[in-house]
């Protein structure tokens, strides 16, 4: 079949999500996801669209799609996003918002985290109680793809040449690949880097607040318990405290103290360098003032000892501190697949 890195013009793969707001289902009837589903297919029919995979679930629409450089994720979501909100309402027979927000679209850089992408994907209805394993699911392009259902206008061949060069081989290789199910703060982290989910916390406050995070962020608030930014917030407390030397039981929001001050603001510091919260939630964290902690934060980032901390890269700041939540020894290594899902970009 060939490789799929092998296209000549240039194109990028786009995993492009929308949801639904509370009570509409993309599911409803038959005729409806079927409906739904041509409207996907025909949206990549324009020259050098090529459609990856598909996923409806009740309340998600998943692409994997390559586009040209030409062509934007909006230009295809704008092909599928009205039309199909006009036929639910049509449906459903009630009127107003049938998503819950605006498309979400996440470019996948290579084809390795394509096939990681697939995988995720394809145990996405098991892990929302659809179903109990990833080709029980009807409404995807998984069971297609692998020759267990007929593909009635999608062309299988061109996610199988992201897996091997001929049909066999290709759909061996992805049998391979989504036969494990992925970790519990694997499938949490995609959630949160994809949006699917937010990160809840109270950040010093009195009601919950809620916030999407990625890359670094999303792996340090996966890992975290309680998890959320709280959580994440504490992984961090622990890895400032033994850089530092402090006992790992020190209490951050007590009394203030001159060790207890510089910590705070290093933790800040890195709260929002990793974009996790802003400052204000990391002084609300210590129940201090946002001024106070913004001036520590401004200081501490002058001093040469403080800035040896801060200059430690950020990907080894996150693996560290969720070693220290595990109780792994600081350079124990974190499973491959997990590491190679945590976003390095800025």
């Amino acid at each position: 079949m060939g490789s799929s890195d092998s296209s000549a013009a240039p194109s990028t793969t786009w995993h492009i999500v929308w949801q639904t707001v509370e009570g509409r289902s993309l599911l409803a009837g038959s005729a409806l996801h079927e409906r739904i589903r041509r409207r996907l297919l025909d949206a990549h029919r324009q020259p050098d669209g090529v459609l990856l995979h598909y996923l409806l679930t009740p309340g998600e629409i998943h692409l994997l799609a390559r586009l040209p450089a030409h062509r934007s994720p909006g230009d295809l979501a704008r092909a599928i996003g009205n039309i199909v909100a006009r036929w639910m309402r049509q449906a459903q027979g009630v009127p107003g918002f049938v998503f819950a927000g605006p498309y979400r679209a996440y470019a996948i850089e290579t084809d390795a985290a394509a096939r990681d992408e697939f995988r995720m994907l394809a145990w996405r209805p098991v892990e929302l109680g659809l179903c109990r394993a990833p080709t029980h699911h009807a409404t995807s392009a998984l069971r297609a793809t692998l020759g267990l259902s007929r593909a009635i206008g999608f062309d299988t061949l061109a996610p199988l040449r992201l897996f091997g060069d001929s049909v066999p081989e290709a759909r061996t290789a992805l049998r391979r690949r989504i036969a494990d199910r992925p970790a519990a703060v694997e499938l949490r982290q995609w959630e949160l880097t994809r949006g699917l989910a937010l990160a809840p916390g109270l950040a010093g406050t009195f009601s919950p607040m809620a916030r999407q995070v990625e890359g670094r962020a999303a792996a340090l608030v996966a890992a975290s318990h309680p998890q959320g930014i709280d959580g994440a917030l504490e992984l961090l407390e622990r890895w400032v405290l033994l850089k530092l030397d402090l006992r790992d039981t020190e209490d951050l929001a007590a009394p203030s103290s001159r060790t207890g001050a510089r910590a705070r603001a290093l933790v800040g510091s890195l709260a929002v360098e990793l974009d996790l919260c802003s400052a204000a939630s990391v002084a609300r964290h210590f129940g201090r003032a946002k001024a106070t902690l913004s001036e520590r934060m401004a200081a501490c980032r002058l001093q040469p000892e403080d800035q040896r901390i801060l200059g430690v890269p950020l990907e080894r700041i996150v693996e560290e501190a969720i070693d220290l939540r595990h109780g792994r020894p600081s350079g124990s290594r974190w499973p491959s697949e997990l590491k190679s899902r945590l976003d390095l970009r800025g």
